[in-house]
């Protein structure tokens, strides 16, 4: 962590966060970053076989990079709700030669969506240089240990379940108290494996065992999750909680991605996990741009 910077910070997150690991260094809360999606699956809620094949999947890794993604996050297994898990060679042959291409192709960081230890040690020696774990460190015993002797940032994310279950019947007496305290559990144990609490970011977990109540509540109260003291990613883009609000299928939610997002921004976000990184990001500009005359 670094001092307060004297440049106005977006939203209402009080820090600037450096995130540092082996080849990377980012600020965040100076302005937001965008994470751009790219699932290397056949399965996946929005845009499952659409790059497969490693050509595709690196000419999107280059266009996320020209629409202004920050980051690329690479994943080789669908976490919609009913998926299974795939084996972990497959996962591996999946992501680990588009990294290769795209770490040598491109500067923009690129961050291993996994919760197996084999695929995400396999992606940082291709080039990944962070591992994003939908399990919050939970599913694989070996993968704190990984990333702790690495010394890559991770990011935490709550689910309640599995991707096979999540959705069944998710239940919870306050969503956001129940997901701090989950947070502060997983922190504390990330830290007692040795990695340090400056290269922790978390993720409330967008539709990974949640209502459409539950998700609308978490976005109203994100800023709530700032008192775990790391910064925060969220990931709402094209999730069905907007198609349930909005009556739209998976290609027509645009606008309601874009409505999260910047409400999201407005309530300490530094993350933003999109699959429309050029629109995004002018949203992103856009909200900055009123945050700065809101306080001055």
């Amino acid at each position: 962590m670094i001092p307060p910077s004297s440049q106005r910070l977006i939203g209402k997150n009080p820090k600037s966060f450096r995130l540092q690991g082996p080849g990377l260094d980012l600020e965040l809360g100076s302005r937001v970053l965008l994470m751009g999606v790219l699932n290397i699956t056949p399965d996946s809620f929005s845009d499952g076989g659409r790059f497969l094949k490693t050509d595709d999947a690196i000419r999107r890794a280059e266009a996320l990079a020209e629409e202004g993604a920050d980051l690329i996050d690479i994943g080789g297994e669908s976490s919609r709700p009913g998926s299974k898990p795939v084996p972990v060679e497959e996962e591996i042959r999946r992501v680990v030669p588009v990294i290769e291409q795209i770490a040598n192709r491109l500067t923009v960081p690129i961050s291993i969506d996994t919760t197996k230890a084999a695929v995400a040690r396999r992606a940082l020696a291709a080039g990944a240089r962070i591992i994003n774990d939908i399990s919050a460190l939970r599913f694989d015993p070996e993968m704190a240990r990984l990333a702790a002797r690495e010394a890559v940032p991770v990011v935490l994310t709550h689910m309640q379940g599995t991707p096979n279950d999540m959705q069944a019947h998710p239940v919870y007496a306050d969503v956001v108290r129940e997901i701090t305290e989950f947070f502060e559990t997983r922190v504390r144990f990330a830290e007692q494996a040795g990695i340090t609490r400056e290269r922790i970011v978390l993720d409330p977990g967008i539709g990974f065992g949640k209502t459409t109540d539950h998700n609308l509540e978490i976005l109203a109260r994100l800023d709530e999750f700032r008192t775990v003291g790391c910064p925060l990613l969220i990931g709402p883009s094209r999730k069905s909680f907007i198609g349930r609000v909005l009556s739209l299928p998976v290609e027509e939610r645009l606008e309601g991605t874009a409505a999260a997002v910047a409400v999201g921004i407005l309530n300490g976000a530094s993350i933003i996990r999109v699959h429309d990184v050029r629109a995004m990001a002018r949203v992103a500009r856009m909200v900055e741009a009123i945050e700065r005359f809101r306080h001055g």
